[in-house]
């Protein structure tokens, strides 16, 4: 018996989050964050996360989710504050796609004259990740000044100048 070949999943797309997206934009978050840092303790419940994406982050954010459309829904969030990266997040299952590759490029391309960004000291495949795209260790904390009390790095990035 011969089986048919399966569908090829539908192509994820970058865009601009609107309200409807906040609560799965936040659960992309809450995956991501307890399969990537599961040693750093969250100051806030899962609710106060949906809330904060809900009545902030999307509507006051330049909030933007990558949209496996039926195939996945939303499988990524990025937030940008200026020239600040202030959110990367893929659900853990999406990973190793190239969506995260996809988002710096958009980051840089709306940020051309630089970027910067913090993650944590104990998040090495963040640093690769970020390292790889050109990013540079700039400051190293004791996370004093981050709400999880974690000590992190922020990293920057600069167009290369020809």
């Amino acid at each position: 018996m011969r089986s048919e070949p399966s569908a090829a999943p539908s192509p994820v797309t970058l865009r601009r989050a609107s309200p409807p997206d906040a609560a799965a934009a936040a659960d992309v978050w809450l995956r991501s964050f307890a399969a990537a840092l599961p040693t750093v303790v969250s100051p806030r419940s899962a609710d106060e996360v949906r809330d904060h994406f809900r009545d902030v982050v999307v509507p006051f954010r330049e909030t933007w989710v990558a949209d496996a459309g039926d195939g996945g829904g939303i499988v990524g969030v990025m937030v940008l504050n200026d020239d600040e990266l202030s959110q990367l997040y893929l659900r853990p299952d999406w990973r190793g796609r190239g969506i995260g590759d996809r988002f710096v490029a958009l980051a840089k391309e709306r940020s051309p004259d630089g970027l910067s960004l913090w993650t944590f000291q104990v998040n090495k495949p963040a640093h690769r990740f970020y390292e790889r795209h050109g990013f540079v260790a700039a400051e190293r904390t004791d996370g004093s000044g981050n709400e999880e009390r974690e000590p992190d790095v922020r990293y920057v990035w600069r167009p290369l100048i020809s």
